[in-house]
This record gives C-alpha cells, structure tokens and sequence, in this order.
C-alpha cells in the first residue's frame, strides 16, 4: 500500500463533499477528484487510478443507486479498486452487491448519519485500503432481525462473531468485545466456515465470501 492513499470522492452535496475533502486532506489522504455525479465519477476514477473511491450510493443523473453502480462497474474493471460507500439508510441488498464486486476485498458499506467519529471514520478507510471489509454495525443488525435465515446451523455465539467479521473486527479485536481468548474466536471462526461450507483455498479470502453468505442470506 503507497505510503500516501490518492482517493476519489463522489457526493452530490456541495457542502457534505467539501467537509470530505477536508476531512480526508487533515487525516493525510491525497484526494485527487470530488464529483458529484455517477459519470463524473467514473471518468474521475478511469483518469486518475485511485487507491480509493468513496461514493455515495444516491447520486445524479437518475438519484437511484447510480453511485453504488458505477462503483461495481469500476470493481468490473480494477478488482483491486479499494471502494467505500456511504448511505443515508440501511439497504442490505447494496451492500451484498458490493461485497459481490472485484474479488471481495477492499470494500466497506457505511450509513452517513454513523460517521460521526472521523478519526475511527479515517481508520475503518485506510483499513478497507489495507485489504479489509468494512460494513456498518446498523446493517449487520438490520439483517439480524430478518426472519428468513438460511444461517440457521450457525449458533448464537457464532452469528455473532460472524456478525463482528462482517463489520471488519479481527479475530483479536473480536475476542476483546466478546471477552473471551483469541483461540476461542479462532475456533468459532473455523466452525462458521466450515458449517457454511467454505472449502480451504489459498487464494480465496473465505472471511469475505463468509460475509457474503451472510449478506445474501438477508437479500
């Protein structure tokens, strides 16, 4: 990863990407492009060859997913695109869609009103960048409530720490909100993979396409 992340914004609120450009300049990002369009942004981000493209999902010319679409298509076109999108509201179907882009890695699904903290806001970026999952705490817990659960032979204990997996935690980080050792967390973890019938591959990241299962499961 460069020692300086070159990032390109798209938020169709003036004053809202102007404070995310400042924000990201304080926390030592490099922004290339702020666009407030889906095709400003993918000329932005064909030009420019970010690290990072942070998007919101609602976004001009048709004010649907146009954000969140352009950002799949440029994940089409550079697997290794670090994305973030930002939404105003849970919509779990979104974030599926995003963490189905690329190989799975590099992504995160944030709700606007939750980033209220910009140094942890900074960190969850810069985490994504590093090859992590980031997805927002309000959406693991909206598809938590879903009746329908194909998850069904996960335990309590393991939806939980699958749950904290798909928010971005680390086995350590886990083990600390649980109280419990990180050999514990190791050994859910293993569970979960297994019962989800995730085979052992080297080059597959099974932690993502086990958040996968548990986003799709939802949609």
């Amino acid at each position: 990863m460069p020692s300086v992340t070159r990032v390109v914004l798209a938020e169709d609120e003036v004053l809202l990407r102007e404070g995310l450009v400042g924000l990201l300049t304080r926390f030592g990002f490099a922004v290339d492009a702020a666009v407030g369009s889906a095709p400003e942004l993918l000329d932005a981000v064909r030009t420019h060859r970010p690290d990072l493209l942070v998007t919101d999902i609602r976004m001009p010319p048709q004010h649907r997913d146009d954000g969140l679409r352009a950002a799949v298509t440029l994940r089409a076109e550079r697997p290794d695109l670090a994305v973030v999108v930002l939404s105003q509201h849970v919509q779990s179907g979104y974030a599926a869609a995003l963490l189905d882009s690329g190989d799975g890695n590099r992504v995160g699904y944030l709700l606007k009103d939750r980033v209220a903290d910009v140094a942890e806001f900074a960190a969850t970026l810069r985490r994504v960048v590093a090859g992590g999952t980031a997805v927002d705490p309000d959406v693991v817990r909206h598809l938590l409530r879903r009746p329908r659960d194909p998850l069904d032979a996960l335990s309590p204990r393991e939806r939980e720490v699958l749950g904290l997996i798909a928010e971005g935690h680390s086995n350590a980080a886990i083990a600390g909100r649980l109280y419990v050792t990180e050999a514990a967390v190791g050994k859910h973890v293993g569970n979960i993979l297994a019962k989800l019938g995730l085979p052992p591959d080297e080059d597959t990241n099974r932690r993502v396409l086990a958040v996968l299962a548990y986003l799709r499961a939802a949609g």
